[in-house]
């Protein structure tokens, strides 16, 4: 939770850039940040935001760890190219955007390093926001064996047939049925990306197959109302729900908790 911490902890963290083995074998760049001391920690991969690899989910990945988890940050536009994350970022939707299935792939190979760790506690989960979030819950439903997922306001989950590409050909709602992991969904009511009806879509189809899921939705909030650079923050809906991340993610990743 939120200020959960003691003022005499050391609290050290240890974060930067490093290369991992992605999909298809491809090396590509991902941010870690950890806790200090051997732990055992729990992981989590941070799946980034259409707006790409950028300093606010450096940011996440280091609040995240100064909660006790070991992160890592794939940069997903790794084979586009390199320089100012805007510019990548620019790139990549240019060129289609990211292609789902090596998405996942880069996803899944962050999980099996996390759980790789001699750090680790093995129990990883995935988070992402916006297309971030669509792309944690592919993952999670389409391969499968995380341990908990986080989707804050994904875009496209629900999508009809003229809105699938190369890219992307098939509706994330379609995979609902494999999804193994219990579901965290952030949304604000005034998003108009997913709307409060696709996100009601949604939870009709984990209804119907059965899934531990659970929603919360903020009246007041629209797309990316974490994001205090931007005119869409909302600081009281953010807090509250960064602390049901923190108590979702503890009681699925923390054994005994």
């Amino acid at each position: 939770m939120w200020n959960s911490l003691r003022t005499d902890a050391p609290a050290a963290l240890i974060a930067g850039v490093t290369s991992y083995q992605g999909g298809d074998g491809d090396l590509i760049h991902a941010y870690v940040a950890r806790p200090e001391g051997p732990g055992p920690y729990p992981g989590v991969v941070l799946a980034h935001h259409m707006p790409g690899w950028d300093e606010l989910y450096r940011e996440f990945a280091r609040r995240f760890a100064d909660h006790g988890y070991t992160v890592i940050t794939p940069d997903l536009y790794c084979r586009t190219g390199h320089g100012d994350p805007d510019d990548v970022a620019a790139a990549a939707r240019a060129a289609g955007g990211a292609v789902d299935d090596v998405v996942v792939a880069d996803l899944v190979a962050a999980r099996d390093w996390l759980r790789s760790l001699p750090t680790s506690n093995g129990k990883v989960g995935v988070f992402g926001t916006c297309s971030g979030g669509r792309h944690a819950l592919l993952a999670a439903s389409k391969v499968g064996g995380f341990d908990a997922v986080a989707d804050l306001w994904g875009g496209g989950v629900v999508a009809s047939g003229d809105e699938l590409t190369p890219e992307r050909p098939v509706s994330v709602l379609d995979y609902t049925s494999g999804l193994d992991a219990p579901l965290l969904g952030i949304f604000g009511d005034q998003d108009q990306f997913p709307t409060p009806e696709l996100v009601n879509r949604h939870e009709e189809e984990l209804k119907k197959h059965g899934k531990e899921y659970e929603f919360h939705r903020y009246p007041d909030a629209g797309h990316g109302f974490f994001y205090y650079h931007r005119a869409a923050y909302r600081p009281e809906s953010t807090m509250d729900g960064w602390a049901k991340v923190f108590e979702f993610f503890g009681r699925h990743l923390t054994p005994g908790s």
